[in-house]
């Protein structure tokens, strides 16, 4: 197991070096810079030429002055070190501070989501698993292709129109009080709700079909030691292989919510750097991202591995 994890650790490093270089190649294609964009978005000023002695002012300062392939290099060394500089947005401050402040933010609504999904999702798929072929399991397949179909931001809307424009029971904006959490939580929530609920269906009902459980039925045994003791509990470990990444992905992809409900996590952060050419946040938050996506993954194989002793022996093997 422990050359398991050394090998994908080695891996994750290679893999962020590939990110790293593709977001800079794309940052460096892009059109446009953040001085011309920011003065093009001010509302007082619609002349974007800038002085050529403030365009190289500004250039040296970030190091922009240096061959791209120095500039490539000087990213790597400071991103090892997780420090990514000042952004062109808030030079007052760096990007890893920006990113420590905020993070926690974007992830207390992805816990909060996942943890929403999970009481809702695994009722749900335990009584499709026994109601297969029903109206009920027709329901609850057709509510959860809705929500893994429709991204998130469009979930939002619809909310924010139903429950805060027509009903009036929740506000439409803000952060700071428990009201404030319910649109953008159900929001990022209706996605994972239907991936729990399909793969919990089809986990149960496999676990159902297995030689023991029919055993166990035959045995005389109730639904409480056969379903709830053994079924329930085999079909709930592969689970985790679906809760990990989705609780990685919707940290990460909070970035549309967090902007429609004014939530100052890191996906706002994000936004705001990818509109105004803020190339240092971009790249920063970037390759945070993928390090929590790539990392998340591999602790949930090493916890599937330890809950499941097939899995560790088949990942040794190949390690």
């Amino acid at each position: 197991m422990l050359k398991y994890i050394v090998k994908r650790v080695a891996f994750i490093i290679v893999a962020l070096f590939f990110v790293s270089l593709i977001t800079f190649i794309l940052v460096k294609s892009a059109p446009g810079s953040y001085i011309e964009t920011e003065r093009l978005l001010s509302q007082n000023i619609t002349d974007i030429t800038v002085p050529p002695e403030v365009k190289a002012a500004w250039e040296k300062a970030y190091q922009l002055d240096k061959p791209e392939w120095q500039q490539f290099l000087i990213f790597l060394s400071n991103a090892a070190r997780f420090e990514f500089g000042p952004s062109f947005q808030y030079p007052s401050t760096t990007i890893e501070k920006i990113i420590m402040r905020t993070f926690p933010i974007s992830f207390r609504l992805a816990v909060m989501a996942i943890g929403l999904a999970l009481v809702i999702g695994i009722p749900l798929g335990i009584i499709a698993a026994f109601k297969r072929n029903t109206v009920i399991d027709r329901i609850a397949t057709l509510v959860s292709m809705i929500g893994t179909s429709l991204p998130n931001y469009v979930i939002a809307v619809f909310l924010i129109y139903i429950l805060a424009l027509k009903l009036h029971l929740v506000p439409s904006i803000g952060w700071g009080e428990p009201k404030n959490y319910v649109l953008p939580v159900l929001s990022l929530a209706i996605a994972p709700i239907g991936s729990i609920t399909r793969y919990m269906r089809a986990s149960l009902i496999e676990t159902l079909n297995k030689e023991y459980i029919r055993v166990a039925w035959a045995k005389g045994g109730g639904f409480r030691q056969v379903v709830l003791k053994h079924a329930l509990r085999n079909s709930l470990i592969p689970l985790i292989t679906v809760v990990g990444p989705q609780l990685a992905y919707l940290t990460v992809g909070t970035v549309f919510v967090e902007n429609l409900f004014n939530i100052p996590g890191l996906g706002k952060f994000y936004a705001s750097a990818a509109i105004y050419r803020d190339y240092p946040m971009v790249m920063g938050t970037t390759v945070f991202f993928a390090t929590i996506v790539m990392f998340t993954n591999l602790i949930v194989d090493i916890i599937y591995g330890i809950l499941d002793p097939r899995i560790r022996k088949h990942s040794m093997l190949e390690g």
